[in-house]
């Protein structure tokens, strides 16, 4: 796991973490790294596979990812950190708080969950059409249903074509490998030992993980909070970045 972008004041003690969706970068995070910059030190990575980090062959895992974080931490000589992860990067993110709980002093979930599921007949028709363009197709295949599905009204036309170049952009093997560590991931069994604070955001018309799963998280999580973005899909940092830069500042500041 490669660092992306590290912006620190010395003014500032704490430490938040961005980890990044499945086939994008720390990229995901540019709308809110000027803005958490200005009162924390912000630390963006980069998930094995993807970026500016190696792409060993597979398979890859989401612990194998929080391990990666870990060691990055360490050598930035950060002890704890307030971790912020959407979709790929919440389940890496919820790894972490359970595996190394000494290093997360929060945790935000964005549009993720604890183990997955499609999201009705539709999300799984969409995971058999990625699965089958990965196996048949160019990633350009992968990358077109994928992008729509995050950016689905007009006038965000520019937004997906950002995000299919960036999805068609990945290896086919590393990305293969990452969707399997995503799709092999459960964390069921172990949401009651977060121990953290903890915040789950939801975009309200997110196509890809469902509500329910987030709910899930809210509910196997000890005290965690559930927070809905109106008009929001699954890139809620991208497409809703004002509410959710608020929430996620207003959470922050409580912690």
């Amino acid at each position: 796991m490669k660092l992306h972008h590290s912006l620190h004041s010395p003014q500032f003690d704490d430490t938040v973490v961005l980890l990044h969706g499945m086939g994008s970068c720390a990229d995901d995070w540019l709308l809110q790294v000027p803005l958490l910059a200005t009162r924390y030190r912000v630390v963006a990575l980069d998930a094995r596979g993807h970026g500016n980090s190696p792409k060993p062959p597979g398979p890859y895992s989401i612990p194998q990812m929080a391990d990666d974080a870990v060691e990055t931490l360490d050598w930035l000589g950060i002890g704890a950190a307030h971790v912020v992860g959407l979709s790929m990067g919440g389940c890496t993110a919820l790894q972490l708080a359970i595996a190394h709980p000494s290093r997360v002093r929060s945790l935000v979930i964005v549009n993720s969950y604890a183990r997955v599921q499609p999201a009705g007949w539709r999300g799984a028709l969409r995971f058999l059409q990625r699965a089958w363009a990965l196996t048949f197709g160019s990633m350009d295949e992968v990358a077109e249903p994928v992008a729509y599905s995050m950016f689905p009204k007009p006038e965000q036309a520019e937004l997906r074509r950002i995000a299919h170049a960036r999805i068609a952009g990945n290896p086919r093997g590393p990305y293969r490998a990452a969707l399997m560590a995503c799709v092999t991931f459960n964390a069921l069994p172990q949401l009651s030992c977060v121990a953290c604070p903890t915040l789950i955001v939801a975009g309200d018309r997110d196509l890809t993980v469902a509500l329910p799963l987030k709910q899930q998280l809210r509910q196997g999580i000890p005290g965690a909070e559930l927070r809905l973005i109106p008009d929001s899909g699954h890139a809620t940092p991208v497409d809703q970045p004002e509410p959710f830069n608020r929430a996620l500042l207003e959470f922050l500041s409580r912690h």
